[in-house]
C-alpha cells in the first residue's frame, strides 16, 4: 500500500493526533481490526488501529496504557481511543522485532505460562469499564438464542457443515462453564504464539490487547492454555501441555485453583477451539482444530467434569 492509498481521513487524522503526516506505508494488516504501520515526515515509525466501534476499544487501549507505563513488554498507545464514523481508532508505538516461540511441548507451555501470570498479576490493580461484549471467540458466556454467540459473517453459513461432534463437544463445555459462579476479572482472550515475539529467550512483546475480556480467571487461564501453541492456522495445545500450562501458572501466581476453577479452566481450554472448528467447517478449511478437538474433546471434558 502507498500514502496514496490510505482511506481519506487517515492523513489528516494523523496530523491532528499525532503532530506529522504520514509518508510511508510500512505494512497494512486486516482482520478484525485494521493495522497499519507508518512512517511520519518527522521520522517517527507509529502503528495505527481502526476497528469497528462496539465499545471495547476504550477499556482496552487504557489497559494497555497502564501495563506499558509499568514496563510491561507492549507497544505504548500514543492517543486515546478517537470515534471516526463508525470506527474506534488509535495510535501506538511500533514495536517491530523479536521471534515468535513455537512449540507445543510442556516446557514450551511453562514459558508462555510465566508471561500469562505475569500479565495476569499486572492487570489485577488496573481498573477500567468491562470491555464487553467480550471478544467472539472467547464469548461463550454470550445472551444470544442458541449455542453460538450472534456472528453474522457465520450464521449466514451452512450450518449443517458444522460436524456433530464439535456441536457436542461446545454445548458439555459451555454448559460447564455456565454453570459456574465465580467473580470475573480483565484478561487477554487471544494469547496465541502469533501474538507474542521473544529476544534472547525473554519476551519481547505481546500484543493484540483489543482482545481483552472480562471473564472468571480460571476461564482466562484455561483458554490460554489451550491457545498458546497457535500460529496460522490456529489449533489446540496438546493435553500434556495444557496440564504443564496450568500448573506453573499456579505456582507463579502463587495460589492453587478450587477443584471448581480447574474445572472451569478444563472446559475453558476447548472453547475457543470449538470456534475455529466451527470457522473451518464453515468456510470449507483443513479441519486443523476439527481433529484436534476430535481427538482431545473427551479428555479435556472428563477433567471439566463436563
Amino acid at each position: 500500500m502507498r500514502v496514496d492509498d490510505l482511506p481519506g481521513w487517515l492523513p489528516a487524522w494523523c496530523v491532528d493526533q499525532l503532530g506529522d503526516e504520514p509518508v510511508a506505508v510500512l505494512f497494512e494488516r486486516r482482520s478484525i481490526s485494521a493495522v497499519v504501520g507508518l512512517r511520519l515526515a518527522g521520522g517517527r515509525d507509529v502503528v495505527v488501529k481502526a476497528r469497528e466501534d462496539d465499545g471495547r476499544a476504550e477499556s482496552c487501549v487504557l489497559a494497555q496504557t497502564r501495563l506499558a507505563e509499568r514496563g510491561f513488554p507492549c507497544a505504548r498507545p500514543l492517543t486515546p481511543v478517537v470515534g471516526v464514523g463508525a470506527l474506534a481508532v488509535h495510535a501506538e508505538e511500533s514495536r517491530p522485532g523479536g521471534e515468535l516461540l513455537h512449540g507445543d511441548s510442556p516446557h514450551v507451555a511453562v514459558r508462555y505460562a510465566a508471561v500469562f501470570a505475569r500479565l495476569m498479576a499486572e492487570l489485577t490493580d488496573v481498573t477500567v469499564a468491562p470491555p464487553l461484549p467480550n471478544p467472539r471467540w472467547a464469548r461463550w458466556d454470550h445472551g444470544d438464542p442458541g449455542l453460538w454467540p450472534a456472528v453474522r459473517v457465520l450464521d449466514e453459513r451452512d450450518q449443517s457443515a458444522v460436524p456433530p461432534f464439535v456441536l457436542e463437544t461446545a454445548e458439555r463445555a459451555r454448559g460447564r462453564l455456565l454453570a459456574a459462579d465465580l467473580p470475573c476479572v480483565l484478561g487477554h482472550a487471544d494469547f496465541e504464539a502469533q501474538n507474542l515475539r521473544w529476544r534472547d529467550g525473554e519476551v519481547w512483546a505481546v500484543h493484540d490487547w483489543d482482545s481483552l475480556a472480562w471473564q472468571p480467571e480460571a476461564a482466562l487461564v484455561g483458554a490460554a492454555s489451550g491457545t498458546f501453541v497457535s500460529v496460522s492456522p490456529p489449533t489446540l495445545a496438546p493435553v500434556e501441555s495444557s496440564a504443564a500450562f496450568l500448573a506453573a501458572y499456579q505456582e507463579l501466581r502463587g495460589r492453587v485453583l478450587s477443584t471448581e476453577e480447574q474445572e472451569i479452566a478444563w472446559a475453558a481450554s476447548l472453547w475457543p477451539a470449538l470456534h475455529n472448528a466451527r470457522w473451518e467447517a464453515l468456510h470449507g478449511d483443513p479441519p486443523v482444530c476439527g481433529e484436534a478437538v476430535r481427538a482431545q474433546a473427551a479428555e479435556r471434558l472428563r477433567l471439566a467434569n463436563a
